[in-house]
């Protein structure tokens, strides 16, 4: 016991786990503003009438020409274009990529903007219409995939931190090769793997916590009594 209390393992312990305060801190704040925030504005922006029906929350039409665009691909790419009104007034559009619209876009050409709470949401010429930036999207699962990945990273944490707090740090299985490297790249492949195709299959969000923390959890209690049998027989060898 006295050697446990002047070794380092203690110490490492503790610093782990007020490390794993960040990754926690991090789940916490994307799960109680961005999350709720970008769904709140998806849905009122999906519920928001033209304002022909409407003098409120309402959705502008206003005709617009092209003053210049920038598509700049690459490392640092930068996809905008500078609209302007009858009343002269510039308009800087942002967008995330070039396409469909942008990059066909030439100076003096009439477009058509509709706009939501004083941003343009998009931008159509003919047929073609592409999204601004700055339109809400419905892409809630993203968000909480990365805010489960961070739960699960300070969960992580916290366990090999209660580890190294009892003196087992360094020891089979709790060591960065038997568990903590396969727990943490099980984690991100898992959240990657739940959240994308509950994104592009409309999956509500909550689905992405409610499979991938009971599978990692899982995963972690089976792996963990792997590494212990493996123990066990490399002794008896």
């Amino acid at each position: 016991m006295s050697e446990y209390r002047s070794g380092p393992g203690r110490w490492t312990g503790a610093s782990l786990a007020v490390l794993s305060v960040i990754p926690a801190l991090i789940s916490w704040s994307l799960f109680s503003g961005p999350l709720p925030d970008d769904i709140r504005r998806y849905e009122d922006y999906a519920a928001a009438p033209p304002c022909a029906d409407s003098t409120g929350d309402c959705i502008r039409t206003l005709p617009l020409a092209v003053d210049h665009t920038v598509v700049k691909k690459g490392k640092g790419g930068k996809f905008e274009a500078t609209l302007s009104g009858q009343d002269s007034r510039k308009i800087v559009v942002l967008f995330g990529d070039p396409g469909p619209l942008l990059a066909q876009l030439e100076p003096r050409d009439q477009v058509t903007a509709t706009v939501w709470r004083g941003r343009v949401m998009t931008v159509s010429k003919g047929d073609v219409r592409q999204s601004s930036a700055d339109e809400p999207r419905d892409d809630a699962q993203m968000i909480a995939g990365l805010g489960t990945f961070a739960g699960l990273v300070a969960a992580l944490g916290l366990a090999f931190a209660t580890a190294l707090l009892a003196g087992l740090g360094g020891r089979q299985p709790w060591t960065w090769r038997s568990l903590g490297m396969p727990l943490l790249i099980g984690s991100a492949l898992t959240c990657l793997a739940v959240a994308v195709p509950a994104l592009l299959i409309g999956l509500p969000w909550w689905v992405v916590p409610g499979v991938t923390v009971p599978f990692v959890a899982y995963a972690a209690w089976q792996l963990h009594r792997y590494r212990q049998r493996q123990q066990r027989s490399d002794r008896v060898e």
